[in-house]
């Protein structure tokens, strides 16, 4: 459970592997386990962050065809600001997407919402264009994705409802989803 702990004995270990993989390390302290493992000379990446992500930004993207709509273009909201939502955000952003918006438990991340934590703070650096506030209910109506990776009941059917025809919903909380 300690963060020193960790990183010193994936760096003892770490010249006998090719890479590394974390798994089940929560947030806040995944994002310090493995920013202070990137210079063991060995690929590292933690399975909750980066695998999620990649996966979602996979079918987010063959989702997006289907329904005949611009991957970058889409109105994306997170449910989920741990290890999973943070990794998302980041790669869907990076891929083209600037239209996300993220909330947990206390509502949207945005910049004047005070007492952020640190990684928190970075999603608002670039989450959340509109600055919106409040609960998720809101933000939902017009959304074109709904990821969700926080915990059951964060949404409801009517919020569901509120999305236009051709929404995307990947309520991946586990292991009962969000809705």
């Amino acid at each position: 459970q300690d963060t020193d702990e960790i990183v010193k004995i994936v760096k003892a270990i770490a010249p006998g592997w090719g890479g590394i993989n974390l798994e089940d390390i929560s947030a806040p302290r995944c994002f310090a386990v493995e920013a202070a493992l990137q210079d063991i000379g060995i690929p590292v990446m933690h399975d909750d962050q980066h695998g999620t992500a990649v996966i979602v930004l996979a079918g987010l993207m063959n989702a997006a065809k289907v329904v005949k709509k611009d991957f970058k273009k889409m109105r994306i909201v997170i449910s989920g600001a741990g290890a999973a939502g943070v990794a998302i955000a980041k790669l869907l952003y990076a891929s083209g997407n600037k239209h996300i918006i993220v909330f947990d438990r206390e509502g949207a991340i945005h910049k004047k919402r005070p007492n952020l934590a640190p990684h928190k703070k970075e999603l608002a650096s670039f989450t959340n264009p509109p600055q919106l506030e409040g609960a998720i209910g809101k933000a939902l109506g017009g959304a074109d994705v709904f990821i969700g990776v926080s915990g059951p009941g964060t949404v409801t059917a009517e919020d569901i409802k509120s999305m236009p025809k051709g929404a995307i919903v990947f309520a991946l909380a586990n292991p009962v989803p969000e809705i």
